[in-house]
Formats: structure tokens, sequence, C-alpha cells
């Protein structure tokens, strides 16, 4: 299970050293399979943030503090 407190880098960094270590292929199935299963657990965990972090972006505070949404065309 991946803690929600971890920040998207620190996710991501254990993310990577997770798939470094199953490109070596050293790890049993066993290990494997369950390393998989954390890395699946990182990836939606860092989707999740980057989509949190795109829907604050995509605000936008007017002078009077009224918020808006940014729409880029």
């Amino acid at each position: 299970m991946v803690d929600e407190n971890m920040s998207f880098e620190d996710n991501l960094k254990e993310l990577e050293e997770i798939v470094a270590n199953l490109e070596k292929g050293d790890v049993p199935l066993d290990n494997a399979i369950e390393e998989f299963k954390k890395a699946m657990d990182l990836v939606k965990a860092c989707d999740d943030k980057l989509k949190d972090a795109q829907d604050t972006i995509a605000k936008i505070v007017k002078d009077n503090g009224e918020i808006t949404d940014f729409d880029v065309e």
C-alpha cells in the first residue's frame, strides 16, 4: 500500500527503484509480482497527484479573489 502523504517526487523515486530492480531480472517471481503490484499503486498515486496539480493550475484567482477556470485555446 502506498503512503498517501508521500510527495510526488518520493513516489516517483520509489517507482524508479522498483523498475530498476525488476529490470535486473534477478527478482524471484513471487517478489516480482508483489513489486509490480506496488509499482502500479505508485503509478496511480503519481497520476492522482498530477491530476490534482493540473486542476489547481487550471484555476486563476482574479484581482477580486474570485476563482475562475483557466482555459487554454
